[in-house]
Protein backbone atom coordinates (compact mmCIF):
# COMPACT_ATOMS: atom_id res chain seq x y z
CA UNK A 1 0.00 0.00 0.00
CA UNK A 2 1.26 3.52 -1.05
CA UNK A 3 1.27 6.23 1.82
CA UNK A 4 2.00 9.98 0.53
CA UNK A 5 2.56 12.50 3.47
CA UNK A 6 2.07 15.76 2.54
CA UNK A 7 3.24 18.59 5.02
CA UNK A 8 4.41 22.16 5.93
CA UNK A 9 3.96 25.24 7.23
CA UNK A 10 0.67 26.44 7.99
CA UNK A 11 -1.25 28.20 5.03
CA UNK A 12 1.61 26.93 2.40
CA UNK A 13 -1.83 24.17 0.89
CA UNK A 14 -0.99 21.44 2.04
CA UNK A 15 -4.87 20.65 2.08
CA UNK A 16 -5.47 21.59 -1.60
CA UNK A 17 -2.38 19.77 -2.85
CA UNK A 18 -3.53 16.65 -1.03
CA UNK A 19 -7.00 16.52 -2.43
CA UNK A 20 -6.01 17.30 -5.80
CA UNK A 21 -3.52 14.53 -5.40
CA UNK A 22 -6.14 12.41 -3.97
CA UNK A 23 -8.86 13.10 -6.88
CA UNK A 24 -6.14 12.43 -9.47
CA UNK A 25 -5.27 9.06 -8.26
CA UNK A 26 -8.75 7.95 -7.88
CA UNK A 27 -9.97 9.19 -11.38
CA UNK A 28 -6.52 6.86 -12.75
CA UNK A 29 -8.51 3.61 -11.03
CA UNK A 30 -6.50 3.83 -7.81
CA UNK A 31 -8.54 2.68 -4.66
CA UNK A 32 -7.66 5.77 -2.70
CA UNK A 33 -8.28 7.62 0.68
CA UNK A 34 -7.64 10.84 1.22
CA UNK A 35 -7.08 11.46 5.31
CA UNK A 36 -6.81 14.61 7.33
CA UNK A 37 -4.73 13.71 10.76
CA UNK A 38 -5.08 18.11 11.31
CA UNK A 39 -7.24 18.30 14.42
CA UNK A 40 -8.09 21.97 12.34
CA UNK A 41 -9.72 20.40 9.51
CA UNK A 42 -10.31 21.84 6.24
CA UNK A 43 -10.53 19.21 3.54
CA UNK A 44 -14.49 19.48 3.84
CA UNK A 45 -13.73 23.29 3.18
CA UNK A 46 -11.43 22.11 0.25
CA UNK A 47 -13.66 19.45 -1.50
CA UNK A 48 -17.17 21.68 -1.05
CA UNK A 49 -18.66 18.77 1.27
CA UNK A 50 -19.64 18.07 4.76
CA UNK A 51 -17.16 15.13 5.95
CA UNK A 52 -18.72 13.01 8.52
CA UNK A 53 -16.75 11.52 11.53
CA UNK A 54 -16.28 7.93 9.79
CA UNK A 55 -14.54 6.82 6.49
CA UNK A 56 -16.82 9.15 3.51
CA UNK A 57 -17.16 7.62 0.14
CA UNK A 58 -16.90 10.84 -1.83
CA UNK A 59 -16.52 9.42 -5.35
CA UNK A 60 -15.63 6.76 -6.95
CA UNK A 61 -12.25 4.93 -6.06
CA UNK A 62 -12.19 7.91 -3.51
CA UNK A 63 -13.06 7.56 -0.01
CA UNK A 64 -12.48 10.59 2.70
CA UNK A 65 -11.57 10.53 6.62
CA UNK A 66 -10.90 13.32 9.44
CA UNK A 67 -9.79 12.57 12.40
CA UNK A 68 -12.20 13.79 15.14
CA UNK A 69 -10.11 12.47 18.66
CA UNK A 70 -13.73 12.51 20.76
CA UNK A 71 -15.78 10.28 18.11
CA UNK A 72 -12.14 8.11 18.51
CA UNK A 73 -11.94 7.97 22.72
CA UNK A 74 -15.41 7.06 22.91
CA UNK A 75 -15.41 4.14 20.04
CA UNK A 76 -11.97 2.56 19.64
CA UNK A 77 -11.03 3.23 23.14
CA UNK A 78 -13.81 3.59 25.06
CA UNK A 79 -12.42 1.81 28.00
CA UNK A 80 -9.24 4.06 28.50
CA UNK A 81 -11.54 7.08 28.47
CA UNK A 82 -13.97 6.24 30.76
CA UNK A 83 -11.04 4.52 33.03
CA UNK A 84 -9.69 8.10 32.98
CA UNK A 85 -12.94 9.82 33.25
CA UNK A 86 -14.07 8.19 35.80
CA UNK A 87 -10.72 8.81 38.06
CA UNK A 88 -11.07 12.70 37.24
CA UNK A 89 -14.55 12.75 38.06
CA UNK A 90 -13.42 11.08 41.67
CA UNK A 91 -11.19 14.19 42.25
CA UNK A 92 -13.63 16.45 42.17
CA UNK A 93 -13.44 17.66 38.13
CA UNK A 94 -17.13 17.64 36.41
CA UNK A 95 -18.54 15.11 33.97
CA UNK A 96 -18.23 17.04 31.01
CA UNK A 97 -14.51 18.28 32.27
CA UNK A 98 -12.91 15.19 33.10
CA UNK A 99 -14.07 13.53 29.53
CA UNK A 100 -12.60 16.00 27.88
CA UNK A 101 -9.52 15.74 29.86
CA UNK A 102 -9.01 12.16 29.41
CA UNK A 103 -8.18 12.89 25.76
CA UNK A 104 -4.87 11.89 26.06
CA UNK A 105 -1.93 13.89 24.05
CA UNK A 106 -0.98 12.33 21.21
CA UNK A 107 -4.49 9.92 20.66
CA UNK A 108 -5.30 11.64 17.16
CA UNK A 109 -1.98 10.35 15.99
CA UNK A 110 -2.22 7.37 17.09
CA UNK A 111 -5.68 7.10 15.48
CA UNK A 112 -4.45 8.10 12.26
CA UNK A 113 -2.07 5.45 12.61
CA UNK A 114 -3.88 2.54 13.73
CA UNK A 115 -5.85 3.64 11.01
CA UNK A 116 -3.42 2.71 8.30
CA UNK A 117 -2.59 -0.25 9.73
CA UNK A 118 -6.09 -1.12 9.55
CA UNK A 119 -6.36 -0.37 6.23
CA UNK A 120 -3.18 -2.31 5.34
CA UNK A 121 -4.03 -5.20 6.90
CA UNK A 122 -7.49 -4.95 5.13
CA UNK A 123 -5.91 -4.57 2.17
CA UNK A 124 -8.74 -1.91 1.34
CA UNK A 125 -7.15 0.78 -0.21
CA UNK A 126 -3.92 1.09 -3.06
CA UNK A 127 -2.99 4.59 -1.71
CA UNK A 128 -3.64 6.98 1.61
CA UNK A 129 -2.90 10.47 0.84
CA UNK A 130 -2.12 12.17 4.30
CA UNK A 131 -3.26 15.98 4.81
CA UNK A 132 -1.42 16.28 8.38
CA UNK A 133 -1.15 19.91 10.80
CA UNK A 134 1.51 22.03 10.60
CA UNK A 135 5.11 20.45 10.40
CA UNK A 136 5.29 20.46 14.37
CA UNK A 137 2.49 18.27 15.03
CA UNK A 138 3.77 15.75 11.91
CA UNK A 139 7.11 15.69 13.16
CA UNK A 140 5.35 14.68 16.34
CA UNK A 141 3.06 11.82 14.32
CA UNK A 142 6.04 10.72 12.75
CA UNK A 143 8.31 9.95 16.18
CA UNK A 144 5.53 8.79 17.97
CA UNK A 145 5.65 4.58 17.35
CA UNK A 146 9.88 5.51 18.45
CA UNK A 147 8.91 7.60 21.56
CA UNK A 148 5.66 5.98 22.85
CA UNK A 149 7.25 2.14 22.82
CA UNK A 150 10.35 3.69 24.66
CA UNK A 151 7.74 4.86 26.90
CA UNK A 152 5.69 2.28 27.84
CA UNK A 153 9.23 -0.13 27.55
CA UNK A 154 10.26 1.49 29.98
CA UNK A 155 7.35 2.49 32.53
CA UNK A 156 4.05 0.07 31.47
CA UNK A 157 5.72 -2.71 32.86
CA UNK A 158 5.90 -0.95 36.10
CA UNK A 159 2.30 0.26 36.24
CA UNK A 160 0.90 -3.02 35.33
CA UNK A 161 2.80 -4.00 38.90
CA UNK A 162 1.85 -1.18 40.81
CA UNK A 163 -2.06 -1.58 39.36
CA UNK A 164 -2.00 -4.90 40.51
CA UNK A 165 -0.95 -4.05 43.68
CA UNK A 166 -3.25 -1.25 44.41
CA UNK A 167 -6.24 -3.27 43.16
CA UNK A 168 -5.71 -5.52 46.57
CA UNK A 169 -4.47 -2.28 49.29
CA UNK A 170 -5.13 1.28 47.45
CA UNK A 171 -9.30 0.70 46.46
CA UNK A 172 -9.86 -1.31 49.36
CA UNK A 173 -8.79 1.94 51.65
CA UNK A 174 -9.96 4.77 49.59
CA UNK A 175 -12.50 5.57 47.12
CA UNK A 176 -10.62 5.36 43.99
CA UNK A 177 -10.77 3.99 40.83
CA UNK A 178 -8.76 1.05 39.27
CA UNK A 179 -8.17 0.08 35.86
CA UNK A 180 -9.57 -3.23 35.23
CA UNK A 181 -8.26 -5.70 32.90
CA UNK A 182 -9.88 -4.35 29.71
CA UNK A 183 -8.04 -0.86 30.40
CA UNK A 184 -4.40 -2.56 30.47
CA UNK A 185 -5.58 -4.86 27.52
CA UNK A 186 -6.53 -2.37 25.47
CA UNK A 187 -3.29 -0.27 26.68
CA UNK A 188 -1.51 -3.98 25.76
CA UNK A 189 -3.07 -3.79 22.34
CA UNK A 190 -1.72 -0.10 21.42
CA UNK A 191 1.93 -0.84 21.96
CA UNK A 192 1.78 -4.02 19.76
CA UNK A 193 0.15 -2.34 17.08
CA UNK A 194 2.95 0.83 17.60
CA UNK A 195 5.78 -1.87 16.38
CA UNK A 196 3.66 -2.37 13.07
CA UNK A 197 3.20 0.59 12.49
CA UNK A 198 6.64 1.92 12.83
CA UNK A 199 6.98 -0.72 9.89
CA UNK A 200 4.54 0.85 8.00
CA UNK A 201 5.97 4.35 8.26
CA UNK A 202 9.65 3.15 7.43
CA UNK A 203 8.75 1.01 4.33
CA UNK A 204 9.91 2.54 1.27
CA UNK A 205 5.97 3.10 -0.18
CA UNK A 206 5.82 5.14 2.70
CA UNK A 207 7.45 8.99 1.83
CA UNK A 208 6.96 12.71 2.89
CA UNK A 209 6.22 15.42 0.53
CA UNK A 210 7.15 18.76 1.47
CA UNK A 211 4.54 21.39 0.94
CA UNK A 212 6.20 25.37 0.49
CA UNK A 213 5.74 28.56 -0.95
CA UNK A 214 8.67 31.02 -2.27
CA UNK A 215 8.56 32.56 1.05
CA UNK A 216 12.06 33.23 3.16
CA UNK A 217 10.24 32.17 6.80
CA UNK A 218 8.48 28.81 4.79
CA UNK A 219 12.00 28.02 2.76
CA UNK A 220 13.62 28.38 6.57
CA UNK A 221 11.06 25.97 7.97
CA UNK A 222 11.06 23.66 5.66
CA UNK A 223 14.64 23.03 5.83
CA UNK A 224 14.43 22.40 9.34
CA UNK A 225 11.89 19.92 8.67
CA UNK A 226 13.67 17.96 6.14
CA UNK A 227 16.33 17.79 8.66
CA UNK A 228 14.41 16.29 11.39
CA UNK A 229 12.26 13.98 8.90
CA UNK A 230 15.69 12.61 7.61
CA UNK A 231 16.27 12.23 11.40
CA UNK A 232 13.18 9.92 12.14
CA UNK A 233 14.20 8.26 9.58
CA UNK A 234 11.69 9.02 6.64
CA UNK A 235 12.16 9.39 3.26
CA UNK A 236 11.55 13.18 1.64
CA UNK A 237 11.33 11.99 -1.76
CA UNK A 238 9.76 15.74 -3.41
CA UNK A 239 9.13 19.25 -2.97
CA UNK A 240 5.76 20.93 -3.76
CA UNK A 241 6.52 24.48 -4.11
CA UNK A 242 2.99 26.06 -4.22
CA UNK A 243 1.49 29.31 -4.80
CA UNK A 244 3.86 30.52 -7.48
CA UNK A 245 3.31 34.00 -8.83
CA UNK A 246 2.64 33.90 -12.82
CA UNK A 247 4.98 36.41 -13.92
CA UNK A 248 3.02 36.98 -17.62
CA UNK A 249 -0.20 37.85 -15.79
CA UNK A 250 1.60 40.06 -13.19
CA UNK A 251 3.71 42.56 -15.53
CA UNK A 252 2.60 45.97 -13.94
CA UNK A 253 5.40 47.96 -11.83
CA UNK A 254 3.49 46.88 -8.61
CA UNK A 255 4.51 43.14 -8.36
CA UNK A 256 7.68 44.54 -9.71
CA UNK A 257 9.72 43.56 -6.50
CA UNK A 258 7.75 41.01 -5.40
CA UNK A 259 8.44 38.82 -8.53
CA UNK A 260 11.98 39.50 -8.56
CA UNK A 261 12.07 38.44 -4.72
CA UNK A 262 10.15 35.36 -6.07
CA UNK A 263 12.88 34.53 -8.88
CA UNK A 264 15.72 34.51 -5.97
CA UNK A 265 14.03 32.28 -3.63
CA UNK A 266 13.19 29.86 -6.74
CA UNK A 267 16.74 29.89 -7.43
CA UNK A 268 17.41 29.13 -3.55
CA UNK A 269 15.06 26.25 -3.31
CA UNK A 270 16.76 24.77 -6.24
CA UNK A 271 19.79 25.04 -4.98
CA UNK A 272 19.17 24.35 -1.11
CA UNK A 273 16.60 20.73 -2.35
CA UNK A 274 18.93 19.70 -5.35
CA UNK A 275 18.37 16.71 -6.30
CA UNK A 276 15.10 16.34 -5.20
CA UNK A 277 12.49 16.43 -7.53
CA UNK A 278 10.16 19.98 -7.46
CA UNK A 279 6.93 20.63 -8.65
CA UNK A 280 5.61 23.92 -9.30
CA UNK A 281 1.68 25.23 -8.76
CA UNK A 282 1.05 28.88 -9.81
CA UNK A 283 -1.21 31.21 -7.86
CA UNK A 284 -4.86 30.56 -9.08
CA UNK A 285 -7.05 33.90 -9.58
CA UNK A 286 -9.81 32.16 -8.38
CA UNK A 287 -10.64 30.83 -5.16
CA UNK A 288 -9.25 27.07 -4.90
CA UNK A 289 -12.07 25.08 -3.49
CA UNK A 290 -14.24 22.29 -5.15
CA UNK A 291 -13.79 19.51 -7.63
CA UNK A 292 -12.64 21.85 -10.96
CA UNK A 293 -10.09 23.85 -9.18
CA UNK A 294 -8.62 21.13 -7.36
CA UNK A 295 -8.02 18.72 -10.75
CA UNK A 296 -6.71 22.26 -12.48
CA UNK A 297 -4.11 21.91 -9.24
CA UNK A 298 -3.57 18.46 -10.30
CA UNK A 299 -2.96 19.19 -13.98
CA UNK A 300 -0.78 22.04 -13.11
CA UNK A 301 1.57 19.54 -10.69
CA UNK A 302 1.45 16.28 -12.60
CA UNK A 303 0.38 17.21 -16.07
CA UNK A 304 -0.05 13.18 -17.32
CA UNK A 305 1.90 11.76 -14.89
CA UNK A 306 1.19 9.29 -11.90
CA UNK A 307 1.09 11.03 -8.86
CA UNK A 308 1.76 7.62 -6.85
CA UNK A 309 4.74 7.80 -8.29
CA UNK A 310 7.84 7.19 -6.01
CA UNK A 311 10.68 9.64 -6.71
CA UNK A 312 13.16 8.95 -4.24
CA UNK A 313 13.93 5.29 -2.56
CA UNK A 314 16.79 5.74 -0.47
CA UNK A 315 16.43 5.39 3.51
CA UNK A 316 17.30 8.57 5.22
CA UNK A 317 19.45 6.11 7.66
CA UNK A 318 21.42 2.97 7.55
CA UNK A 319 23.75 0.57 8.69
CA UNK A 320 27.72 -0.88 6.42
CA UNK A 321 30.08 -2.76 7.76
CA UNK A 322 34.08 -1.88 6.94
CA UNK A 323 36.09 -4.90 8.22
CA UNK A 324 35.60 -4.92 12.17
CA UNK A 325 33.93 -1.43 11.82
CA UNK A 326 30.30 -0.99 12.05
CA UNK A 327 28.66 2.28 10.73
CA UNK A 328 25.36 3.95 11.33
CA UNK A 329 24.84 6.57 8.60
CA UNK A 330 22.27 9.59 9.00
CA UNK A 331 21.55 11.67 6.22
CA UNK A 332 21.45 15.59 8.07
CA UNK A 333 20.84 18.26 5.59
CA UNK A 334 21.34 21.25 6.78
CA UNK A 335 22.86 20.92 9.69
CA UNK A 336 26.43 22.08 11.43
CA UNK A 337 28.55 20.00 13.34
CA UNK A 338 27.60 22.04 16.65
CA UNK A 339 23.57 21.08 16.23
CA UNK A 340 23.97 17.66 16.96
CA UNK A 341 24.31 16.00 20.24
CA UNK A 342 24.85 12.17 20.27
CA UNK A 343 24.63 9.77 23.68
CA UNK A 344 23.52 6.63 25.29
CA UNK A 345 20.63 5.87 27.39
CA UNK A 346 21.11 1.94 27.59
CA UNK A 347 23.35 -0.73 26.44
CA UNK A 348 21.43 -0.82 22.88
CA UNK A 349 20.09 2.90 22.91
CA UNK A 350 21.65 5.64 20.85
CA UNK A 351 20.05 8.67 21.43
CA UNK A 352 21.05 11.53 18.47
CA UNK A 353 19.53 15.21 19.57
CA UNK A 354 19.18 17.46 16.81
CA UNK A 355 17.95 21.00 18.08
CA UNK A 356 14.71 20.29 20.01
CA UNK A 357 13.80 16.86 18.10
CA UNK A 358 15.69 13.56 19.00
CA UNK A 359 15.37 10.21 17.89
CA UNK A 360 15.95 7.29 19.79
CA UNK A 361 17.61 4.51 17.81
CA UNK A 362 17.49 0.73 19.07
CA UNK A 363 20.75 -0.85 18.07
CA UNK A 364 21.11 -4.61 16.41
CA UNK A 365 21.84 -7.15 18.74
CA UNK A 366 24.48 -7.84 16.89
CA UNK A 367 25.74 -4.32 18.28
CA UNK A 368 24.27 -3.93 22.00
CA UNK A 369 27.45 -2.90 23.78
CA UNK A 370 29.30 -1.58 20.97
CA UNK A 371 31.92 1.20 21.59
CA UNK A 372 31.26 4.40 19.83
CA UNK A 373 34.55 4.86 18.69
CA UNK A 374 33.34 8.48 17.07
CA UNK A 375 31.21 10.17 15.22
CA UNK A 376 31.58 12.65 11.70
CA UNK A 377 29.78 14.96 10.27
CA UNK A 378 30.40 15.48 6.17
CA UNK A 379 28.35 16.44 3.13
CA UNK A 380 25.55 16.52 4.94
CA UNK A 381 26.28 12.92 6.20
CA UNK A 382 26.54 11.59 10.29
CA UNK A 383 28.57 8.24 10.16
CA UNK A 384 28.91 6.91 13.87
CA UNK A 385 31.37 4.31 14.15
CA UNK A 386 30.80 0.96 16.26
CA UNK A 387 33.10 -1.55 17.22
CA UNK A 388 32.05 -5.00 18.63
CA UNK A 389 32.91 -5.59 21.91
CA UNK A 390 33.25 -9.61 21.18
CA UNK A 391 35.72 -8.63 17.78
CA UNK A 392 39.31 -9.51 18.48
CA UNK A 393 41.73 -6.47 18.40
Amino acid sequence: MRIIIYTGKGGVGKTSVSAATARRLAKMGYRTLLMSTDSAHSLGDSLGVDIPADVYNLDKNLDVLEIDIIHEMRTRWSDISDYITSFLTSQGLGDITAEEMAIIPGMEMIAALFYVLQFKENDDYDVIVMDTAPTGETLRLLSFPDISNWYIDRFYSMFKRLMSLARYTVSKIIDLPIPNKKVIASIDEMKDKMLEVRDILEDPATTIRLVLNPERMVINETMRTYTYTCLYNKTVECLIVNKIYPREELKSDYFKERLEAQDKYMEEIDHAFSPLKIFNAYQMSTELRGPEKLDMLADMLFGDSDPSEVYETESPMKFESEGDIDKLIVKMPFVKKDMIEMFRSDNDVLIIKVGSHKKTITLPLTLKDAEVLGAELNNEVLTISLKRKNVAK
